[in-house]
């Protein structure tokens, strides 16, 4: 960094680095890690890359702690999200539900790549806890279940303790 530069704290990416970042992201499974299982001769012919290109390019995100890789796996990280501009604290959501149709939607529920679901009592029927990054995807899934009656949706912007 020169003199009279600023950090920013995001390393500077070429465009194919972001290109593979966000195809990851949108191939991961979220499990507070964002996991994508796919061999690299099929990832670089998805991205039309060469493996030797595409080989440099991870490494490189490697190296910047944006990616972890293994045998069959690549981890998207949380500074990659960041990367990406995407949020990754938590979000709930509260749910109404029309009481015939509670079980089915209780299903479908365990079903959403979400942190937590909790059935409670009192004026909402049930709470979702989800990652920030997945609240997007999550939302639509939800609001196309039978049986939801009406959502509110709170995101955490600080933990106090």
């Amino acid at each position: 960094m020169k003199k009279g530069d600023v950090d920013t704290g995001k390393p500077k990416l070429t465009e194919k680095q972001v290109e593979i970042l966000r195809f990851l992201f949108s191939r991961s499974k979220p499990l507070r890690v964002f996991t994508v299982s796919v061999g690299q001769k099929t990832l670089s012919s998805e991205l039309g890359v060469s493996r030797q290109a595409l080989n440099i390019h991870l490494r490189r995100l490697r190296e910047l702690g944006l990616i972890r890789t293994g045998r069959g796996f690549i981890d998207v990280t949380e500074r990659a999200l960041s990367v990406l501009g995407r949020q990754s604290g938590d979000a709930f959501i509260f749910l109404k539900l029309d009481p015939p149709k509670r079980i089915q939607a209780y299903e479908a529920l365990k079903q959403l790549p979400v942190d937590k679901v909790y059935r409670v009592t009192g004026d909402i029927d049930v709470i979702v806890q989800v990652s920030q990054s997945m609240l997007e995807s999550v939302l639509n899934a939800i609001n196309s279940l039978d049986g939801v009656r009406e959502t509110r949706t709170y995101v955490v912007i600080e933990t106090l303790r």
